[in-house]
């Protein structure tokens, strides 16, 4: 039996190959589309079209599927300021990719919705495995679109440990080949925690309640997800990693303040102490420990936000995906 990429790939080929994609140059501006002929992929959990971007041709090297985080956007929204991950990729087609080897995917929509009711933030709709679904059929599509057989992630906060979880789903097939984390919650967060001084319950700071489907998921290093995610060989072979990670302020895993973020206690969703500093780690990926990222955040002055704007987690991310 073919297994699920495979099958995936072979369905969203019937729309996309039909085009007959060029071969891609090299070079070029970034869209904030998919391009024409590329499947529309109904995402699970919003029952609307996955927005997203990336351009046509055919693949000369291993495309990119870029990956944000919880409560934000492949690109800038009329909803959502930041969506960073779109710079990023500008500066990989800067470096020599051609756009039509750089994707992102918009798994949470524009974030509007987040207007009318902040506690979405929390909800199964902005968890990893209520995601997974979507991206795989995602690098399905992208694969059919570029005629290539692997593809690289990247991903920042949540969509780090989206992009891990989907590489271990992958196994030995190898269509995953390397994945950079920055600052995942590859270990949980620190903002899930009963105790009152922990804000981000309150509703209007996205009800990061204990019980959320978001704190089940990552409010303690045990929970089902976590403890399905780091079993065994946390990093198995032949997909290559990378942690790329803040080592001295980050308000979802270390417990002092983070520009516009006061401190939470640092406690898991039981209420029991533990330090989330090294969160973001894996035992078997190389990893690059940063600093002083707040600085590329000008707008909430955060470590965790402005470590995706940062040249040198680009430059980190570049370098390990372009090496042979």
């Amino acid at each position: 039996m073919k297994h699920p990429f495979a099958l995936l790939a072979a369905a969203a080929a019937t729309t996309v190959l039909a085009a007959a994609p060029s071969a891609a140059v090299a070079g070029g501006t970034v869209g904030t589309s998919l391009p024409a002929g590329f499947p529309t992929i109904l995402d699970a959990s919003l029952r609307a079209p996955l927005i997203g971007f990336g351009g046509a041709g055919i693949a000369s090297r291993t495309p990119v599927l870029f990956i944000h985080g919880n409560n934000d956007t492949p690109f800038p929204t009329a909803c959502n300021p930041f969506g960073r991950i779109h710079a990023m990729a500008q500066f990989f087609a800067d470096h020599g990719y051609s756009p039509s080897e750089l994707w992102a995917v918009g798994y949470l929509g524009d974030e509007c919705d987040l207007l009318a009711d902040p506690t979405l933030s929390s909800s199964w709709a902005h968890t990893d495995v209520g995601n997974i679904p979507d991206v795989t059929r995602f690098i399905a599509a992208v694969l059919a679109s570029t005629h290539a057989t692997q593809i690289d992630l990247v991903g920042h906060s949540l969509g780090g440990t989206i992009a891990r979880a989907v590489a271990r789903l992958s196994g030995p097939f190898g269509v995953i080949r390397r994945v950079v984390m920055i600052d995942a919650p590859n270990h949980g967060v620190d903002f899930c925690s009963p105790n009152p001084l922990n804000y981000a319950q309150l509703p209007e700071q996205g009800g990061f309640t204990p019980d959320s489907p978001f704190c089940r998921e990552l409010g303690a290093e045990d929970t089902p997800f976590l403890r399905l995610l780091n079993a065994g060989d946390p990093t198995p072979g032949p997909t290559r990693y990378l942690v790329i990670r803040n080592a001295d302020t980050s308000f979802p895993f270390i417990s002092a303040d983070d520009g516009a973020f006061p401190a939470v206690p640092a406690e898991d969703r039981h209420g029991h102490p533990h330090d989330f500093s090294r969160s973001a780690s894996v035992k078997g990926a190389r990893e690059v420990d940063l600093t002083s990222q707040g600085q590329y955040d000008e707008i909430l002055g955060t470590g965790h936000l402005g470590i995706l704007n940062s040249p040198e987690t680009w430059q980190g991310a570049y370098d390990f995906l372009s090496a042979q």
